[in-house]
């Protein structure tokens, strides 16, 4: 993500606006900046009242099941269901992929089979194919 201009730039920008009564596109032409960018920072500047960037971060993802207590017994409540079903009878309006990301939280996978089936081929099978 590109960083943003300087709060001493800003500044420069609506003071040449603001005192010298220059006009936007003539700015943006001296310092370089497109319209729009002055446009935004007119808008920022009349929604919070100065000029400095808006911080910059990661949000945290909206999650809607959020008591995964209550998740988990839900689960345990309907084993052999599948994630549409469970989306389905899930009180909220949520996705298949939503059921899925909530078991990966509470350590479920989707996969039904518990077991690894191992090859019990011998070596002796595999010597007899093979002549």
């Amino acid at each position: 993500m590109p960083k943003a201009y300087d709060y001493d730039l800003r500044c420069k920008v609506f003071e040449a606006i603001e005192l010298n009564g220059m006009r936007p596109s003539e700015v943006s032409e001296a310092f370089g900046i497109s319209r729009n960018t002055i446009h935004q920072w007119t808008l920022l500047k009349a929604e919070t009242g100065d000029l400095n960037p808006r911080p910059v971060g990661q949000s945290k993802p909206n999650q809607k099941i959020v008591d995964l207590d209550a998740f988990r017994a839900f689960v345990s409540a309907h084993p052999d269901k599948t994630q549409a079903e469970l989306a389905q009878l899930w009180p909220d309006d949520i996705s298949e992929r939503t059921i899925g990301r909530a078991l990966n939280r509470i350590g479920l996978t989707r996969k039904k089979r518990l077991t690894v089936i191992n090859n019990e081929m011998s070596y002796d099978a595999l010597i007899s194919v093979s002549n």
